[in-house]
């Protein structure tokens, strides 16, 4: 009955650090925190957005992406990720899929909506879980036209 507990325990423990990773994902990039955004991948991870922006591999890609192109791209972004579904393949490793909404502004003052699914391969090394790969299927990427984001007066 211990090793038994002992694995439930493990396996929860490690879909409780890849739900982190999910969402420190959105907080990082959100927030403009780039070390926690950058905490989240492991240093030969590949993130494979597409079209209109790329694919990026390793921390200097990953840090190309954000500070060079993203984050100049966005003036505000707000990610909501939803529907996180973790598949255990070995001990050390892991598949998720989740669907992401985002809403924010973009640098020429364009109200946005993005929807699209992420799919991750998790992995642990030396007893640490980060995201050695992310694929992002864009569902739409669409002005709201007409639309001003502002906080609240």
């Amino acid at each position: 009955m211990t090793a038994a507990l002992e694995q439930r325990l493990i396996r929860l423990e490690a879909r409780f650090a890849q739900l982190d990773l999910v969402s420190d994902y959105c907080l990082g990039f959100d927030k403009h925190d780039f070390d926690r955004f950058l905490a989240i991948w492991w240093p030969d991870a590949v993130w494979e957005i597409g079209p209109p922006f790329g694919n990026f591999e390793g921390h200097e890609g990953i840090t190309h992406a954000v500070k060079g192109i993203l984050w100049p791209a966005w003036l505000q972004t707000t990610h909501y990720t939803t529907n996180l579904r973790v598949t255990p393949e070995a001990a050390d490793l892991s598949h998720g899929v989740c669907d992401v909404f985002c809403i924010g502004t973009t640098s020429d003052g364009q109200a946005q909506t993005v929807a699209a699914t992420y799919t991750d391969r998790f992995e642990q090394r030396d007893g640490v879980w980060k995201i050695a790969r992310r694929h992002v299927k864009m569902h739409h990427f669409s002005p709201l036209v007409g639309t001003t984001l502002a906080p609240p007066q």
